[in-house]
């Protein structure tokens, strides 16, 4: 991709901000710039400029405050990522382009480097859309999250007819949720030179031991929601990422991201704390042996558990 060589890992900014998919419902957390700027700082200090968000992340609050951050730093040491979401399009013509322009004002920037369509409610009628904005320069490379195999297959022809491919599939992996791989889209994007960005890899929180019977997510939270119930059912996984951690100097939540990275995918880790900055950069160190990855797996397969959440579908 554009000549720039990606971090091992990407940064989330799902949980900035505030308002309709934003941090405050879906995570709990009321975060603006004053929090954030030194999570930002820290991360840019490591070489980690990679950022992932999506106009929809708390109706663009996600996008505004990363924008201002993104106003501060050379346009050329950041990366960003972000996405056009059909369920909040308008009826126009130019409805990707009109969001793809409020997501432009929101950065501060001519340029974003990675474009999404997020999830694919029609694929004939919105990923050509994507192409003229491809060929005028707004978008650097083409990506898109939460389709299946044939859906990645069908943009990929679309958009070879006019000589441009994807560059990126974005879908939920992790230890709980590996149906990308079961399905063959690991291996498709391997074969076809696709980065596989891996999201949700801790679970928002439920992988990194924090979080169990005792101690349960927030309630009223779609996290909350979605894990208090299996928070028994995947103790004993949790219990392996902290022994495997103990060999490694590491968390949970680090050997997680090891395991996604294991699998040549890349991470993203939503990042609200300097902390979680300093944790993510030091388990790009970590290297899982291959039993390491087995034994996480066969304990991920074990649990039972399925994280499908409401706005995925099976692979």
């Amino acid at each position: 991709m554009m000549g720039k060589v990606l971090p091992k890992i990407a940064l989330g900014a799902w949980s900035w901000g505030a308002g309709a998919a934003g941090g405050d419902q879906v995570f709990g957390n009321h975060l603006f710039e004053k929090d954030l700027q030194p999570v930002f700082e820290k991360a840019m200090e490591y070489g980690l400029t990679l950022w992932d968000t999506a106009a929809v992340y708390g109706e663009g609050s996600s996008e505004r405050i990363l924008g201002n951050f993104v106003k501060g730093t050379r346009r050329e040491d950041v990366i960003i990522s972000t996405k056009f979401t059909p369920q909040i399009a308008s009826d126009s013509e130019t409805a990707m382009q009109d969001m793809l322009n409020d997501s432009k004002k929101r950065i501060h920037t001519d340029v974003i480097d990675v474009y999404w369509i997020h999830n694919p409610m029609d694929v004939e009628r919105w990923t050509p859309d994507l192409i003229p904005l491809a060929k005028s320069g707004q978008i650097k490379s083409i990506g898109v999250s939460n389709h299946n195999l044939k859906e990645i297959k069908r943009v990929n022809e679309i958009l070879a007819a006019e000589g441009l491919k994807i560059s990126a599939v974005q879908n939920h992996f992790s230890l709980l949720h590996r149906s990308s791989e079961r399905a063959g889209i690991l291996d498709y994007c391997k074969e076809n030179e696709i980065t596989f960005y891996a999201y949700m890899v801790l679970e928002q929180g439920a992988l990194t031991g924090r979080y169990n019977k005792e101690h349960p997510f927030p309630a009223g939270t779609g996290r909350g929601d979605s894990y208090n119930p299996h928070l028994e059912k995947i103790e004993a996984l949790v219990t392996e990422l902290k022994e495997i951690g103990e060999k490694h100097n590491a968390s949970p939540a680090q050997i997680a991201t090891a395991w996604a990275i294991a699998k040549g995918t890349l991470p993203i880790i939503g990042v609200t704390k300097v902390k979680q900055v300093e944790e993510a950069m030091a388990a790009t160190q970590i290297t899982l042996s291959p039993e390491e990855v087995s034994h996480l797996e066969k304990l991920g397969d074990e649990t039972g558990v399925q994280t499908l959440r409401e706005w995925e579908k099976e692979m």
